[in-house]
């Protein structure tokens, strides 16, 4: 699945344009519901080094995948913007039949790369929804990577 989530995407986001009908309320609502997915990932990527550390600083230290929540905020963004259910439809199936097995395997494969520590992590931060208040684990991997 993991090698398809690219390619669909693209394929998905043709089935948008191609069946949207927007209107300047849906596209109003639907933006004002993208841009924060869309700033949720830029903070999420300054904090990520990819199988080099466990990244549980910033958005990190909220939710296990601040990266899929992103886009997943997006998505919905997009979804309202479109002003079909279909496409809310589409987009549902998308993200569950895709990503929600792809975080299942990278949270296997970073238990592998880390251990213990990524067991912490489990247990303290969830999957996908956030939590209230920061996870902190009190070693040197929860100090800011980006300077």
């Amino acid at each position: 699945m993991q090698r398809w989530r690219v390619p669909l995407g693209f394929f998905c986001a043709a089935i948008f344009f191609l069946l949207s009908r927007p209107r300047p309320s849906t596209l109003a609502v639907g933006g004002a519901i993208a841009l924060p997915g869309l700033l949720l990932r830029a903070w999420a990527t300054g904090h990520l080094r990819k199988n080099d550390a466990l990244a549980t600083t910033g958005p990190y230290s909220y939710t296990r995948n601040p990266l899929y929540l992103g886009s997943f905020v997006m998505g919905v963004g997009f979804t309202v913007a479109s002003g079909r259910l279909v496409l809310a439809i589409l987009f549902a199936a998308l993200f569950l039949g895709i990503y929600v097995p792809v975080m299942r395997v990278e949270s296997a494969t970073l238990a592998k790369l880390f251990g213990e520590s990524y067991q912490s992590y489990l247990k303290a931060v969830p999957l996908f929804l956030p939590r209230l208040s920061p996870y902190r684990d009190g070693t040197e991997n929860n100090a800011r990577f980006n300077t």
